[in-house]
This record gives C-alpha cells, sequence and structure tokens, in this order.
C-alpha cells in the first residue's frame, strides 16, 4: 500500500569529523613520505639488512666466547671479528692466487679462442660456420659508429661506478657489523625498555624466536653454499676442466641465491664442462643432479634443523617479492624476512586465541537453542 510506512526508504548520511578527515589525510602523506624514503634510500636500506645478518650469523660465536671466560662483550665481539678476518683471509690466501692464475690463463687464452672464432674452428668455430657471428658483429660495430664508442664509453663509466659502489658498501658493511655486533644487545635492551612491563616477556620471546630463524638461516646458507662450492670445485678438478677454482667460487656464490642460483649454477658449470669434454659435462650434469638431492633432503634439513619452517609457496613468493624490490640482495633476505613475519603472526595469532581458551567451560560452548 502506498501509505504503508514500511514500503517507504529511508536515507542515511554518514558524516565524518573534520578530525577524522585529517587523520586521513596526515596517514595517507606520511605513508608516501615513508615509502619515498625507502625508494631513495633502498641501497642503504640494503647494506644495513646485509650486516643485520652477517651480525646475526657472527654472535653465536660471541655468545660462546662470552660463556667460556670472555667477561666483556667488546673483548668477545673484537674476537670473533679477527676469527673472522683470519678465516675470510685464510680463504682468500688458498684460493685467490689459484684464481687470479686461471684468470690470466683464461685472457690469455683468449686471443687464440677469437682467431679460432674468426676462422670457424675449435670448439665455438660453430657460432662462425652455421650463424656467421664474426660478420653480424663487424656489421653491427660498423653501422653502430660514434654511437656504439659513445655506448661503450657509458659501459665503461657504469661499470667504474659499480665498482666503487662496490668497495663503498664492503666497507660500510663492515663497520656496520662490527658496530652492530658490539651494540646490538644493548639497542635491543632499550627497545624492550620503551614497552609496557606486562608485555615485556612476550617481546623478549618474539626477538628471541626471530633471532634464532634468521640467524640459523644465515649461518646455515653460508655453510651450504661453502660445501657445493667446495665439491664443485674437486669434481672439477678431478675432470681436468680448467677454471676449477673460479668456477667453484661461482657455484657458491649463486647458490646463495635462493631456489634459481643452483639451477644457475649447474647450467654454467655444465656448460663450461662439456667445452671441455662430452664425459666431463656428462660427469658434471650427474653430479649436479646427485647434489641437488642431497642438498635439498639431507643438507638443508640438518642445517637449517627447525629455525625456518616456510612451506614451498612461501618461499617461491617471498623470494620474488624480494627480488623484485631489491635484487639479488632482496632475494637472499627474503626468506628470513619471510620467518620473521611468520614468528610474529604465530605469536599474534596464539594470544589472539589465549583469551578463548581461557575463559570458562559456560562461556565457550554455543548457546542452547530456544
Amino acid at each position: 500500500m502506498r501509505g504503508d510506512p514500511s514500503s517507504v526508504s529511508q536515507e542515511r548520511v554518514v558524516r565524518y569529523s573534520v578530525r577524522t578527515v585529517l587523520a586521513v589525510i596526515g596517514f595517507v602523506i606520511a605513508a608516501w613520505a615513508l615509502l619515498s624514503i625507502i625508494a631513495i634510500t633502498r641501497q642503504v636500506i640494503s647494506w644495513i639488512l646485509v650486516s643485520i645478518f652477517l651480525a646475526m650469523a657472527l654472535n653465536p660465536a660471541v655468545e660462546w666466547f662470552m660463556r667460556h671466560g670472555v667477561k666483556k662483550r667488546g673483548y668477545a665481539a673484537g674476537l670473533t671479528y679477527v676469527l673472522a678476518l683470519v678465516v675470510i683471509g685464510g680463504i682468500g690466501f688458498a684460493f685467490i692466487p689459484t684464481l687470479v692464475s686461471q684468470v690470466n690463463d683464461f685472457v690469455h687464452a683468449l686471443p687464440s679462442y677469437v682467431d679460432d672464432l674468426t676462422k670457424g674452428r675449435g670448439r665455438f668455430g660453430f657460432l662462425e660456420t652455421k650463424y656467421h657471428i664474426v660478420e653480424k658483429i663487424r656489421k653491427a660495430v660498423n653501422e653502430g659508429g660514434a654511437s656504439k664508442l659513445l655506448g661503450l664509453t657509458g659501459a665503461a663509466i657504469s661499470i667504474t661506478k659499480s665498482v666503487v659502489t662496490l668497495v663503498l658498501a664492503t666497507i660500510t658493511i663492515i663497520f656496520l657489523t662490527c658496530f652492530m655486533l658490539l651494540e646490538g644487545p644493548a639497542w635491543m635492551d632499550r627497545f624492550y625498555g620503551l614497552l609496557p612491563e606486562r608485555v615485556r616477556p612476550r617481546w623478549r620471546k618474539i626477538g628471541h624466536d626471530v633471532y634464532r630463524t634468521v640467524g640459523g638461516y644465515v649461518t646455515g646458507n653460508l655453510l651450504i653454499s661453502l660445501i657445493a662450492g667446495t665439491l664443485t670445485t674437486i669434481v672439477l678438478l678431478a675432470l681436468g676442466v680448467p677454471y676449477a677454482v673460479a668456477l667453484g667460487v661461482i657455484v657458491a656464490l649463486l647458490d646463495l641465491i635462493p631456489l634459481a642460483g643452483a639451477t644457475i649454477a649447474a647450467i654454467i658449470i655444465a656448460t663450461v664442462a662439456f667445452l671441455h669434454t662430452i664425459t666431463a659435462g656428462i660427469v658434471v650434469v650427474v653430479f649436479f643432479l646427485i647434489y641437488q638431492q642431497v642438498e635439498n633432503h639431507f643438507l638443508q634439513p640438518v642445517i637449517y634443523g627447525r629455525t625456518v619452517q616456510l612451506s614451498p609457496l612461501a618461499v617461491l613468493i617471498s623470494v620474488l617479492i624480494g627480488a623484485k624490490l631489491a635484487g639479488i640482495l632482496g632475494a637472499l633476505g627474503a626468506i628470513p624476512v619471510a620467518g620473521a613475519i611468520q614468528v610474529i603472526l604465530i605469536d599474534w595469532q596464539r594470544h589472539r586465541r589465549a583469551p578463548l581458551d581461557q575463559a570458562p567451560p559456560d562461556a565457550r560452548a554455543d548457546p542452547a537453542p530456544p
């Protein structure tokens, strides 16, 4: 009926106070400013994250020295740092001369490779006989003219900047790691001191779990990469493949990258081995297939233990996001960051269910139907 009041729709007017509108605008501006600062300082942030991971990897040694007679943390941290530098220096002394020698041999052998390539003979001769690569390169250089020359000049400047940035990053990370080892626990105590006393035990437990997750992952990843590089070097030396030490270092570095690193390393090393001999290539492929199974089903469960428990899907998503945000460094830090987020979410879920679990049975039971 037309006169029925229930059939008339009523308008709802939603009013927002000026304070609420200003708060939303302020939040948006603050978020935009924070994202802009992160975008500008992303390189420095990546250095800080690398330093944090290295400090977490070295901190167990600092705590071990403090438990075994070194009372002051400064002395324990200094001793740990010196030992780490000695170990790195020892590895460098053992491998760098061989690495430099093999790189020099490759540079000296490069002209003969180029000569064989231009004449269509040798291991790379098929590039000329089948694809005429030399003629294509000459044509590109002749047609490029000054623009190609300027392009090469720009590439040289870019490489120089990259080298300078790498040196600066290395020095900065070394000092940041040292200071974090010295002052890390004091900073965490200051952070806990800012929290209400009733929640301090909870956040201390979260901090301990995050430290165990990230530290376990960093230490385990470094150890697994060292094993991969060492075994690869031994296999290549046994097969007589040239530049075995250099290739082993490449494997160790690439194996640090989650998921894709080991596959990329296997493709590179197998290609070099096949160029040496067919037999060496087949042996290297079989070696990597067996080693990947051993690493995935034995080394990682034993070394990582219960520190990082993430599903393969979570690992893949975190690595993709990390690589998009910060390149290789982002991919390296993606898994420990995801593990830390998982620790916080698990704690949040546990405390969210705690009031319901502690409620009386009558309060948790569903009310009887009328």
